[in-house]
């Protein structure tokens, strides 16, 4: 049930990130997870233990790291066309 759980707070924090960076994130539901949990990977090692855990995810620093994603993800495709 942990992972059921992982999944949802992995995808809300990747909509969240897409939302307030103003772009959509490729590959739907999927991508918003998969941004939710690389971009909780991302923050941990940049800011580790920050901020309130929920579902295994340390909030802030998985926001951060999502928002860094977004952004890095989204320079890579801009630059391919």
């Amino acid at each position: 049930m942990g992972w059921l759980w992982s999944l949802i707070v992995g995808g809300v924090i990747g909509w969240l990130a897409g939302l307030i960076m103003g772009r959509d994130i490729p590959g739907g539901v999927i991508g918003n997870i998969i941004a939710g949990f690389l971009g909780s990977w991302i923050g941990n090692m940049i800011f580790p233990n920050l901020g309130p855990i929920v579902g295994d995810f340390a909030v802030i620093p998985s926001l951060l790291g999502a928002i860094i994603l977004i952004a890095v993800v989204s320079f890579v495709l801009r630059q391919k066309k």
